[in-house]
């Protein structure tokens, strides 16, 4: 009778009775709301977590968590600052002491008996010429201006290093399953001669060299195993933690952002050239500085000297300038130094440019001669070895070949399908030194093939 009681008195509650039973309902959903919202964001977060790595996302997280870029960012702020500062005149100098205090007879150390002793307060201020200041003021921002050029290297290294270390992963996993692919085959074979021989037809020496290749394949597969653990480890060093992560499909090796006809104008803005470059405007700043210190400086310096109540108070007022008596010795030499320093600098930035430029142009030299090289190999050399070790089968099948040609063909066309996988990886790692000299992204990519001889 309670519970049907209750139940009545919450269907029909009286009018302008406060409802006490549908408050639990809103609250209810109001959790049922914050408890889907909930899980919606957990599955997102896990989403994301699970997600494929692109090499994309892989370089933007390297250059989120390296320190050598919040390294370059203070060197800057201290460049800048350093800039300021250099803009500045000295601070003034303050100066107090005592002059001709007696050290003898009745007047010894008394400071007011003797008319020449006095005690005295005073300030000295150097006065640094405009044009010097602003001199070395320059030379600091130049520094300033390097510092950032060496970030922008440094970013475009992260985006190649970076680049290197996925590639590796991804090509270590490839190699991986073609081990993993062949040591099932080789399984099989292994069932296969063991039939064989129980109907009488084979010999136990063929099921021992199916059992010998099996071990090579898991030998070979140990040794992948452990180059897919190192390229995880150097992915790792520049993304962060890689447990559990997985890489996305590799991205168009058959595109660069380099045209063979304006290389030279655009490695004049390669970070490293740039680095050089900021390096040699330092060089000229420190020139025009050595060139500013050949005119003198002067100081000012005013004195307050006080004496004993019976004589009179006095100020003195000090102008000094340096003597540049032998400037081709001093001055002139200093600059002569700096001079020689900038050209310096402008024959190693000369000699980069030519360096880098016949690099590059090596590289995609044997980029181009390793795409050509891969492109025979999918179209003919692995073809013909995958119909090899079918043919071979085929004829073990008939009891026309024994399982020693089978495993040659089989062994062949591993060797064969690694071969390419490892040209495909070192077409990659060219690609990768290439399409990140720079770190700009934004420019128009220049496909590959329009750089080969044969444009067909």
């Amino acid at each position: 009778m309670s519970i049907f009681f209750a139940q009545q008195h919450r269907a029909a509650p009286s009018p302008g009775h406060r409802n006490i039973w549908q408050r639990p309902r809103l609250s209810s959903a109001r959790l049922h709301h914050a408890l889907l919202a909930a899980i919606l964001l957990a599955a997102n977060a896990i989403a994301a977590a699970q997600a494929p790595l692109t090499l994309a996302e892989a370089q933007r997280r390297a250059v989120e968590r390296s320190r050598q870029l919040a390294a370059q960012d203070f060197a800057v702020t201290a460049a800048r600052e350093m800039a300021l500062a250099a803009g500045q005149l000295p601070d003034p100098v303050a100066t107090v002491g005592v002059n001709n205090l007696p050290i003898n007879g009745d007047d010894a150390f008394s400071l007011t008996r003797d008319f020449m002793t006095m005690t005295s307060v005073g300030v000295m201020q150097e006065f640094t010429r405009g044009e010097k200041r602003e001199a070395r003021a320059e030379r600091f921002e130049r520094e300033a201006q390097k510092s950032l050029a060496m970030r922008t290297a440094g970013i475009a290294a992260i985006h190649r290093d970076t680049a290197l270390a996925w590639l590796d992963w991804y090509y270590a996993e490839a190699t991986a399953k073609v081990v993993t692919e062949q040591s099932s085959q080789a399984r099989l074979e292994i069932e296969a001669a063991e039939s064989v021989y129980r109907a009488g037809r084979g010999s136990l020496a063929d099921i021992l060299a199916a059992r010998s290749a099996l071990v090579l394949l898991d030998d070979r597969a140990s040794e992948v195993g452990r180059k897919l653990r190192a390229a995880k480890i150097a992915l790792a060093r520049w993304v962060g933690n890689v447990d559990g992560a997985t890489l996305a499909g590799k991205p168009v090796l058959d595109a660069i952002r380099l045209d063979p006809r304006t290389l030279e104008d655009d490695l004049a803005r390669h970070p490293q050239i740039a680095v050089l470059t900021s390096q040699e405007e330092v060089a000229a700043a420190d020139v025009r500085v050595a060139q500013a210190n050949k005119k003198a400086d002067w100081s000012l310096a005013l004195m307050y000297s006080q004496r004993g109540s019976a004589y009179s108070n006095m100020i003195s007022i000090n102008v000094s300038v340096p003597l540049q008596w032998d400037q081709q010795n001093r001055q002139d030499r200093e600059v002569a130094a700096k001079l020689a320093m900038l050209d310096q600098a402008r024959a190693e930035r000369e000699d980069m440019l030519r360096a880098q430029a016949a690099e590059v142009r090596a590289i995609m030299v044997e980029w181009e001669n390793d795409r050509e090289r891969l492109a025979r190999y999918e179209r003919e050399v692995l073809p013909l070895a995958t119909e090899r070790t079918q043919v071979m089968l085929a004829a073990y099948r008939g009891a026309k070949a024994s399982i020693v040609d089978v495993l040659g063909a089989r062994r062949g066309e591993v060797d064969i399908r690694m071969m390419a996988l490892q040209l495909e990886m070192e077409t990659a790692r060219l690609w990768a030194q290439l399409n990140f000299l720079f770190p700009d992204v934004d420019k128009p990519i220049k496909t590959g093939a329009m750089f080969t001889k044969d444009s067909r």
